[in-house]
């Protein structure tokens, strides 16, 4: 449910990256951050207890241009992998507008991979939401380990519906900002159909 704040002409987006422990979604996020204009960002935020970590920023990309006069601001977090985490993860989705399902393409992190997508779809339920229906887009992150699953598996495991995927070395940068570039095409896409604009 993007937000709109009327008084600064922004229309505020809400974007999760989603995926199982350790897959790459903190470090898709800072690569974003160490690369985007200072002035387009606002401070990085780190919500962290002794146990998990929850990141997130906003941004403003000066390129994808605005909607009926209002520019686009959008917020970036990512919810903690672990599974019991559960009640941070459920929270983070709330009015989201996009998602990202990070993937660790390592043979050994197939069943992690999953069980971290049924529980996404699980906790965008009970909010009301169908991944069927959101703006959403998967990363299959880790492409430089040594013993990762073909492209081929890891799509007919976790991307059946044929959404934007693509691979990505987030710690080197590879992939990240097209997934990033895809996800937030089709939120303002989705945006624009259901304002009528």
């Amino acid at each position: 449910m993007s937000f709109i704040n009327l008084l600064q002409r922004e229309i505020n987006c809400k974007i999760v990256y989603y995926g199982p422990g350790l897959c790459g979604k903190t470090t898709n996020l800072q690569v974003i951050y160490n690369k985007t204009n200072p002035e387009a960002k606002g401070k990085m935020i780190s919500l962290a207890t002794e146990t998990e970590r929850t990141l997130f920023f906003d941004f403003l990309p000066l390129a994808l241009g605005e909607i009926r006069g209002f520019k686009t601001r959008f917020h970036l977090y990512t919810v903690p992998g672990q599974v019991f985490y559960d009640a941070s993860r459920k929270l983070i989705l709330k009015g989201v507008d996009g998602v990202v399902f990070v993937a660790d393409s390592q043979i050994a992190r197939m069943e992690a991979n999953e069980e971290s997508l049924a529980n996404l779809r699980v906790n965008l339920a009970e909010q009301g939401y169908s991944l069927d229906k959101l703006p959403y887009v998967v990363q299959y992150n880790k492409r430089d380990m040594p013993s990762v699953a073909p492209v081929e598996e890891l799509r007919a495991l976790l991307n059946p519906q044929g959404v934007p995927d693509f691979e990505a070395v987030a710690a080197t940068g590879v992939g990240v900002f097209e997934t990033l570039k895809s996800v937030a095409k089709l939120v303002l896409t989705d945006i624009k159909r259901s304002s009528g604009g």
